[in-house]
């Protein structure tokens, strides 16, 4: 049967916090082994267990209520706090542990790197394969990476005998306690380079220019940015090397734009044109391609080409190339110019014209309600 935690630590069912906190620290100074001497473990673990959970509000009060048994998992060691964790503080290689973790590898992952790319257009509709040159870290072709001269290789530290710790004796309010701390004269490592490789002066790794073939998907967006696992600076001491994160900025078109999957331009047709129709003939990113203006087009009228637009990102369909027609006024007339157009507006009764107004119509209301204003 265990132990009261009250009986324990010799505080009465109502001792306040600050009671139970003094309580604790009399009698952790009497049961550190340093000062009870041998044989005094038990004791002060069943002490330092006492107090973890009548410190813990939530734990007392579920303690008040049904004892150790309604603490469930509770009553142990948790995350960070636990007489595990003061035993092995107060004791530490008073047991003759080594450092658990043991020595720190000299191997550390590189640094990712950010690296933008320029590409057109075409490009970002149809995908290619680019090739950039990054300065990077590579590893030491001379020590291939064991950071010493070739022929040697890294010494055991005297100073911890290659644990990569070093432990300490300190006082505190608790009496004399056994600290452990990472070695000063190896850093860590458990070993001591000596005699470090010339080329990268004991780094593993040098730094040094690189091409890297970069596949620019199908539909990638201006801004979007590619990580590519594996690519970027090799660690120090030859550790995994990081990612390259390769940025795409879309330069800008001459003929076209881009809206989500669809590309957009404009052709400008005389007004006879777009009053009688033609034929129009406008070079794509898929060669040339016919637009038919119907007769009676009017400014702002859209021709929709489909699958001419780009391809969908990671997909196999595209969007479609949309035209604007806008239609070009003559700006001046000749005298026989004007008068067939007056004949032509007698015709159909629009030599004298009243003018209708309807908010929100027009040809810049049509534009907007194209691409989506």
């Amino acid at each position: 049967m265990s132990r009261n935690y009250y009986d324990v630590l010799g505080v009465a069912r109502n001792a306040s916090a600050e009671e139970i906190k003094r309580a604790y620290r009399k009698l952790a100074r009497e049961t550190h082994p340093d000062v009870a001497g041998p044989g005094s473990e038990d004791r002060f673990k069943e002490v330092a267990h006492a107090y973890e959970v009548l410190s813990d509000p939530e734990k007392r009060q579920m303690y008040d209520l049904g004892g150790e048994s309604a603490l469930g998992g509770m009553g142990g060691s948790g995350p960070g706090f636990g007489f595990q964790d003061i035993f092995e503080t107060f004791f530490g290689a008073a047991a003759g542990a080594a450092n658990p973790r043991g020595p720190v590898p000299r191997g550390r992952r590189g640094q990712d790197a950010l690296v933008p790319l320029e590409i057109d257009l075409r490009e970002a509709v149809f995908g290619s394969t680019r090739e950039i040159t990054v300065n990077t870290a590579i590893v030491c072709p001379t020590c291939s990476g064991t950071c010493c001269r070739p022929g040697t290789s890294p010494r055991t530290c005297e100073a911890c005998g290659g644990r990569g710790s070093v432990q300490r004796v300190a006082r505190s309010l608790l009496g004399q306690i056994m600290t452990t701390s990472p070695c000063s004269a190896c850093h860590g490592h458990g070993t001591v380079i000596t005699d470090p490789c010339p080329e990268c002066s004991g780094d593993g790794r040098v730094r040094t220019r690189r091409t890297i073939t970069v596949e620019v998907p199908a539909g990638v967006e201006n801004g979007a940015r590619l990580r590519m696992p594996g690519q970027g600076e090799v660690g120090p001491g030859a550790g995994p090397a990081g990612d390259l994160h390769v940025e795409f900025r879309v330069r800008p078109h001459d003929r076209f734009t881009r809206s989500g999957d669809d590309l957009l331009c404009s052709v400008t047709v005389p007004m006879t044109a777009a009053a009688l129709g033609t034929v129009l003939t406008i070079d794509t990113f898929d060669g040339p391609r016919e637009v038919t203006i119907r007769p009676g087009t009017q400014p702002g009228h859209t021709e929709v080409l489909k699958g001419l637009g780009v391809t969908r990102l990671y997909h196999h369909v595209r969007g479609d190339l949309k035209v604007f027609v806008d239609v070009e006024m003559p700006a001046r007339l000749d005298d026989r110019q004007r008068e067939l157009l007056g004949e032509l507006a007698r015709l159909r009764g629009e030599d004298r014209v009243e003018p209708r107004v309807t908010a929100g119509s027009g040809m810049f209301a049509r534009l907007k309600e194209k691409i989506g204003l």
